[in-house]
């Protein structure tokens, strides 16, 4: 007779973990293995992660930190968990995320269903409309200073399920392993780039700023993606009592805002004219600021918009630099090229051109200066001048515009002064 299993977790619920596992790919752990590895032999490996998760006998693996590098020269950690760990964790996401997901605010928009970062970002632009005042939030080190405690005591009040408690709880306690292979005991936070650590995160913030914001300052509107949110107020005076009521309230929590890169800011245009230190800030990859606009009338004015960032253009730049290899490589004709970086471009202008368009068309002309350079390479009769090879480009994208993406706009097309040669 097989014994029963202490904790009921089903096993069509573990499949179907493994299933968003796998499409969000994602590299191999500290054990190596990847997942076309683990997919081998997926019955079997499978069944030992529901086994272990159903007995109580699973403990996590060790979690590979890796450095990913910032735009200001430092490094952000991100925790590899292995893929074992990844579907466990999807497991617990799963259970867990239904229950919490109708509780949360209505401005929170990170890591959440039918919400994304563009939402939050065309919100936003909105309020800086109604609002002159914005505090611009930085928590610091938010994901690696959440206070344990404080994660499994919204967990605990979530969810009667002791195995989804013992889990976060062991996932919490799970130490870090450096490329030298030496292993690191943490004492607090979640590593971000784990599959919970989201919701987790999204717990802890709607109790220490969603509702504390709806209770304390109800007139006033916020969004908020994770531990990125920005407040908006009317007044200078106001942002400065609102801001120091949110510090006090994080400091509670054990978090802290970054004394650097927390700041009020102005939003200004052509009816806002007073003179302020800070009138531009960054939010999800787009840097709000005064901006030349036209009305229906055809008169210019200012206007306080939002447009792709400095920082998000510099990587956007950097990888099509990073794009010599498939520029030089095997690609025969144009299409096959357009085939390879269409995806990635189509993910630009699709995220960064929702608003401001002009401003993502401008760094994009990257991708045509990068074409050309492939065109000179190709054909030896194009070297010289170097606008040939533009010329050149214009016929495609003339004739052929559905070979890109970013051809078909003719306005995108005129942007970057592509003629037929």
């Amino acid at each position: 007779m097989t014994e029963a299993k202490p904790y009921q977790i089903s096993k069509h619920l573990v499949l179907e973990a493994w299933k968003q596992v796998k499409a969000n790919h994602g590299a191999a752990g500290v054990d190596g293995v990847s997942i076309e590895t683990f997919e081998k032999d997926l019955k079997r490996d499978l069944y030992k992660v529901w086994n272990r998760m159903s007995s109580g006998a699973y403990f996590p693996s060790p979690v590979r930190l890796v450095e990913i590098p910032k735009a200001n020269g430092g490094t952000r950690p991100l925790g590899i968990n292995t893929i074992a760990d990844r579907v466990a964790q999807t497991v617990v996401k799963m259970v867990l995320e239904p229950e919490v997901e109708p509780i949360f605010h209505s401005d929170s928009y990170g890591y959440r269903p039918d919400r994304s970062a563009l939402d939050a970002v065309g919100k936003a632009r909105e309020r800086c409309w109604k609002f002159n005042w914005v505090i611009d939030l930085d928590i610091k080190s938010f994901f690696d200073s959440i206070p344990w405690s404080l994660i499994e005591k919204v967990v605990a009040h979530h969810t009667q399920l002791s195995w989804v408690r013992l889990y976060v709880k062991r996932w919490l306690l799970a130490p870090v392993e450096r490329k030298d292979g030496i292993l690191m005991e943490r004492t607090c936070g979640t590593p971000q780039g784990s599959v919970v650590s989201p919701v987790t995160a999204n717990l802890i913030l709607h109790y220490a700023f969603d509702l504390w914001m709806q209770r304390t300052f109800p007139h006033l509107c916020f969004e908020r993606y994770a531990d990125d949110a920005i407040v908006h107020c009317r007044t200078e005076r106001e942002a400065q009592i609102v801001m120091e009521a949110i510090r006090r309230c994080l400091a509670e929590c054990g978090l802290a805002l970054h004394p650097e890169k927390t700041r009020i800011v102005y939003c200004k245009d052509s009816n806002r004219r007073e003179e302020y230190e800070h009138v531009s800030f960054d939010f999800l990859g787009y840097t709000f600021q005064p901006r030349e606009a036209r009305g229906r009338n055809g008169k210019r004015f200012t206007n306080f918009m939002p447009a792709i960032s400095n920082k998000a253009a510099k990587g956007i730049r950097q990888t099509i630099r990073g794009w010599r290899t498939v520029l030089t490589g095997n690609a025969q004709w144009l299409k096959d090229l357009a085939r390879l970086i269409d995806p990635v471009v189509r993910g630009w202008m699709n995220y960064y051109g929702r608003y401001y368009r002009s401003e993502c068309v401008k760094v994009l002309h990257h991708v045509n200066e990068a074409l050309a350079r492939w065109v000179r390479r190709k054909y030896k009769m194009f070297e010289h001048p170097k606008t040939a090879a533009i010329y050149w480009l214009g016929r495609p994208a003339n004739r052929e515009p559905d070979i890109l993406y970013l051809w078909k706009d003719r306005y995108q097309t005129d942007g970057w002064k592509i003629e037929a040669g």
